[in-house]
């Protein structure tokens, strides 16, 4: 039998360039900072780190919004910067995926600068037109996720052009053949400079129906006003078209025809039925893997758990889903599952073990092996155009994208010289790396522990999942035939049975064990095996 490839069942360290280090003092992170902490990273023993966006952009959307698909924001660094992190990253033995955001571009793009200014101009049918209904208004009903209508009108082309997500973010037209190759163009780009991987940001929204039909209504009830417009519709027409699924295909043939094992990961930014759409796009031959939306939300329950997995493995057989529990786009899991936990340093490692054992890729967002919850910020200290456009309802995703804490007691917690762009308060401050490494039993110490041993017991990283009964709040899960892992996901103790077999604790918090039985205090743990 080969080994299976880096990435199945691979744990990445996922960094926000912006909030990781600073090395320039203008308050922004960049890549000479990320070189600068990579020892931090490759010391939890992850395999692999993934960066948001740093590509050139306005930064209406922190980056999202990307001008220059092929070259890197001043604000980062430069292409020689972005090269001397490849070396040092491959020198530690880490691999690097990058995101990329090709589904649109900012306004500012050169391409769509000219796409706007005639209707017949080489890159005129590059981004999605369309006319005018007779009475003026859009050529349907389809919303923007970010809310309000997905179209804008430009008076130079006296036409609407389609933006799903904001205004300054046009959708590129995938129906164009020039755009597919200018997409497939741009990723050899990357990885002729040898990056191992790729996350695909909003992936399902590359191709649109053809015919503008309108998107029926959600038929399910959704809060309002808290959710947006966007939600109270089925994007039947708007994303997910039979396009994008063989589009995938050939992105995965040209991917498969470079040396050595690189990684598609996707993002299927989807409401309805998510994890059967993910389904469609990870299936043989397409994209090698897809984020797992479950785990995102507020609910953390045994029954919950179980239930993701069994569907996940149900509608993908033989996929590999990557399990995250915070990212940069929500608030941090221990802020969502706080009512759960006992005391965050307790409740933070039995979430990173459960976490990291599971069937699957594992995402670890930077700050989450420090038990970070989401900073609370006030109106002033808001960047995110989401949380300023919504203010006071919500304070969009700031709080989950403030600086990584290096040193507790320097300025800033160590991430900058100068004015970060986002504050770290004094809560954030208190976690810092330099209060957590070589301590025994904290949180950061743990992650390097549960990760040696994903590492060293090869039933709990590649062992197939059984999910076995077990009485709320108890969760029990097996990897492989000899591992079994017991979490109490509520706080107060409890107490389960054990299959039968001779069980050695391997890790974890027992309270208790006898023949058949264990007990666990609350937020306890424990990964056995025989």
């Amino acid at each position: 039998m080969t080994d299976p490839p880096w990435w199945r069942n691979a744990v990445i360290y996922q960094i926000y360039p912006r909030s990781f280090q600073d090395s320039d003092g203008d308050g922004v992170g960049d890549l000479a900072g990320i070189v600068r902490r990579l020892d931090h990273v490759a010391g939890l023993g992850v395999d692999a780190v993934a960066l948001a966006p740093v590509f050139p952009s306005p930064m209406a959307d922190t980056g999202y919004d990307v001008s220059d698909h092929r070259g890197i924001d001043p604000v980062f660094g430069s292409l020689s910067g972005f090269d001397a992190l490849l070396d040092r990253a491959h020198g530690l033995g880490l691999k690097v995926v990058i995101d990329q955001v090709l589904s649109r571009s900012s306004d500012k793009h050169p391409f769509f600068a000219t796409s706007r200014a005639s209707r017949d101009n080489p890159k005129a049918d590059w981004y999605v037109w369309a006319e005018p209904k007779l009475d003026g208004t859009p050529p349907n009903n389809w919303q923007a996720v970010f809310g309000g209508p997905a179209w804008r009108w430009e008076p130079r082309r006296r036409q609407y052009y389609l933006a799903n997500f904001r205004p300054s973010q046009p959708a590129l037209n995938f129906h164009h053949p020039a755009v597919r190759d200018w997409v497939l163009d741009t990723l050899c780009f990357w990885l002729d400079r040898g990056v191992d991987g790729f996350r695909l940001d909003s992936w399902n929204f590359t191709f649109h129906d053809v015919q503008l039909r309108d998107n029926p209504a959600e038929s399910r009830s959704v809060p309002w006003p808290a959710g947006q417009p966007f939600q109270m519709q089925h994007q039947l027409f708007q994303k997910n078209q039979p396009e994008a699924l063989a589009f995938s295909e050939t992105v995965r043939a040209m991917l498969d025809g470079y040396p050595g094992e690189r990684a598609l990961v996707a993002e299927i930014n989807e409401f309805h039925h998510p994890v059967a759409r993910l389904a469609e796009y990870i299936a043989p031959g397409r994209l090698h893997m897809g984020f797992h939306p479950g785990f995102l939300g507020p609910t953390f329950t045994p029954a919950f758990v179980r239930d993701q997995i069994r569907t996940f493995r149900d509608a993908a057989p033989g996929a590999c889903a990557c399990w995250a529990f915070s990212n940069h786009d929500v608030d941090r899991h221990l802020t969502r599952w706080a009512g759960h936990a006992i005391d965050d340093d307790r409740f933070a490692i039995l979430c990173a073990a459960l976490l990291l054992s599971l069937e699957g890729t594992v995402s670890l967002y930077q700050g989450e092996e420090l038990g970070l919850r989401s900073a609370v910020l006030t109106r002033e200290e808001l960047r995110d155009p989401d949380g300023l456009g919504h203010w006071p309802q919500g304070a969009g995703r700031d709080g989950a994208r403030t600086p990584m804490p290096w040193e507790a007691h320097a300025p800033h917690a160590g991430f900058t010289e100068g004015t970060p762009w986002l504050p770290v308060k004094p809560p954030e401050a208190a976690r810092a790396v330099d209060t957590q490494a070589g301590v025994p039993g904290s949180v950061l110490e743990r992650y390097r522990r549960l990760i040696a041993l994903r590492r060293d017991l090869p039933a709990l990283r590649h062992g197939a999942t059984r999910v076995l009964a077990a009485p709320a709040p108890i969760l029990v899960l097996g990897r492989g035939e000899d591992v079994l892992c017991v979490f109490n996901l509520g706080p107060k103790p409890a107490a389960a049975p054990l299959p039968d077999g001779d069980w050695t604790p391997r890790d974890g918090t027992v309270a208790g064990a006898q023949a058949g039985r264990i007990a666990l205090d609350g937020n306890g743990w424990a990964i056995l095996s025989r």
